[in-house]
């Protein structure tokens, strides 16, 4: 069976010309210190070239034999040929990325995953086999595997190919879904609203994320298939910021079609609530009434009320988002900043540092805990975490592609440039 993600490794593998690959597969030579060198040409001034030994020659022989056989696409041939190759030369780690995509194309998941790895351990910092080793995992079935190896990969960056990047953004997307990360699964997916890329299998996973539904797209239930594909079709219009009438149908469809689903009501809510707030907060407050433990929905009537300074109001629907759900860093946001307010800083600093180690890299997080330091009187862990804000914020601002419309739990990243100081 042919795998997309690996036909476009196998261009990466064969796009150069066969002199340029040939290099890379047979370094140049050692000199030899057995038989004589060869003789210059006559007249020149150039010293002897050193003679290669017959392993080096044959090395080189195979090798090129077993990346022909692979851009031929003779994968069981190829096999063997890199196989051959790496008995010659263990250290050719082109080679053995090769041989695991091979392997990866014929579904030996298990061989591939094995290659992969072994290029991982002598290069570390490889990210597309790093990507490659956990969609193996995927394959396998080791969900939590795949997870951790493909974002690897993504963290230490897949280069200019969009097509590799696509393929890992893809299936962190799906697995973020199967773990109940919907909001960064949907943070995921939004690039490829935003390169309008709206294939199928994009359009399911929206679905699956919009739903909140915790399944890879094969494992989703076949009589909500429909639902889910309307919900999909309508997050990715709303992922694409397009404020348009044809967006507004879509929701419109979606929310006649499934009118006591928690999960579309609250998308419904998360489209109003740029250019209607007061209609959002109104859905938000229906889908608690269908639903009262559904803990986006009390974030975003938390996170309106802060915004509009009804501190004592965003309390309730904070403390209840945190105990419901206490690895929710949005909840611990909303709850200690709220605090901080309402003068509790003690309580607010204890709350905004749980989700800072929740969320590490949210320069939101960061821009409120240093604010509590600072209203504590704490100068050196305000100005400590003030600057790590500013390091993230500016990475951030520096990726950020321009978009309009809320993100996930409608809550828009802070202005200022750095924390005030109160």
């Amino acid at each position: 069976m042919r795998h997309p993600a690996c036909s476009v490794v196998l261009l990466l593998l064969t796009a150069l010309p066969v002199a340029s690959r040939a290099a890379q597969v047979a370094p140049k030579p050692k000199p030899s210190t057995t038989g004589p060198p060869a003789s210059p040409a006559a007249g020149s001034s150039a010293s002897p070239a050193p003679a290669r030994s017959a392993s080096d020659a044959l090395f080189e022989a195979t090798a090129r034999q077993a990346q022909d056989a692979h851009a031929a696409k003779h994968l069981d041939e190829a096999v063997e040929l890199y196989q051959r190759a790496l008995k010659l030369r263990p250290s050719w780690t082109l080679g053995r990325f090769g041989l695991g995509t091979v392997l990866y194309d014929l579904d030996r998941f298990t061989d591939a995953r094995n290659a992969f790895r072994r290029v991982t351990a002598e290069r570390p910092k490889q990210a597309t086999a790093w990507a490659f080793q956990g969609l193996c995992s995927f394959r396998l079935r080791e969900y939590e595997t795949a997870l951790d190896e493909i974002q690897k990969g993504r963290e230490l960056g897949l280069g200019d190919n969009a097509q590799v990047q696509a393929v890992a953004n893809y299936h962190a997307a799906i697995l973020f879904i199967r773990f109940g990360k919907f909001e960064v699964a949907y943070e995921t997916l939004r690039e490829f609203a935003l390169r309008d890329q709206d294939n199928p299998g994009v359009i399911e996973a929206f679905g699956l994320s919009v739903l909140r539904q915790p399944y890879l797209p094969s494992e989703a239930p076949a009589e909500k298939r429909e639902m889910i594909l309307m919900a999909g079709r309508a997050g990715y219009e709303l992922a694409r910021g397009r404020r348009s009438p044809n967006t507004r149908r879509v929701f419109e469809s979606l929310v006649t079609r499934y009118p006591e689903e928690p999960n579309i009501r609250y998308s419904w809510g998360a489209y109003l609530l740029l250019d209607e707030p007061e209609a959002a907060l109104l859905e938000f407050r229906r889908v608690l009434a269908m639903d009262p433990t559904y803990v986006p929905a009390m974030l975003q009537l938390s996170f309106q009320n802060i915004k509009q300074g009804q501190f004592t109001e965003a309390l309730p629907y904070a403390e209840k988002a945190v105990e419901l759900d206490p690895r929710q860093f949005a909840a611990r946001n909303a709850l200690g900043r709220t605090l901080l307010e309402l003068g509790e800083t003690d309580r607010a600093i204890q709350e905004l540092e749980i989700g800072a180690k929740l969320a590490p890299d949210s320069p939101q997080m960061l821009f409120h805990l240093a604010r509590a330091y600072q209203r504590a009187g704490r100068k050196a862990d305000a100005d400590r975490i003030r600057a790590e804000f500013i390091r993230l914020d500016r990475a951030a601002r520096a990726q950020k592609t321009t978009m309009t419309g809320q993100g996930a739990l409608g809550e828009a990243p802070p202005d200022p440039q750095e924390p005030p100081r109160d």
